[in-house]
């Protein structure tokens, strides 16, 4: 299942992307596109705010982290899994330990 402009591989149900063998969770398909385009702009504004506060000395970086991990709360990457149908949250496992790792092996040959 292709994500949007994703230069790294998704796992065949779309619920992960790979990156350096690791899983990460994508966002939910369910989102509308203008929901997950302002979620989206949140997150990066709240990236910004990070870098920034780091830049600053660390002032407001407990504020802006938190604003990152609500975005990504939003849109489906951290949190409650949006699927339904009981599967567990591999979320940050290594594909090769998981039931994907049959697929992330044909990836690699």
């Amino acid at each position: 299942m292709a994500r949007r402009n994703q230069p790294y591989p998704v796992t065949p149900d779309g619920r992960y992307f790979v990156v350096r063998g690791r899983l990460w969770r994508t966002t939910n398909p369910a989102l509308a596109e203008d929901v997950r385009q302002s979620l989206v702009l949140d997150l990066m504004t709240a990236r910004r705010a990070v870098r920034a506060a780091l830049h600053d000395g660390g002032a407001g970086l407990a504020r802006a982290r938190a604003a990152v991990d609500t975005a990504k709360i939003a849109l489906g990457e951290r949190g409650s899994v949006w699927w339904s149908d009981g599967a567990p949250d591999l979320n940050r496992h290594m594909a090769r330990n998981t039931p994907y790792a049959d697929w992330f092996e044909r990836l690699e040959r």
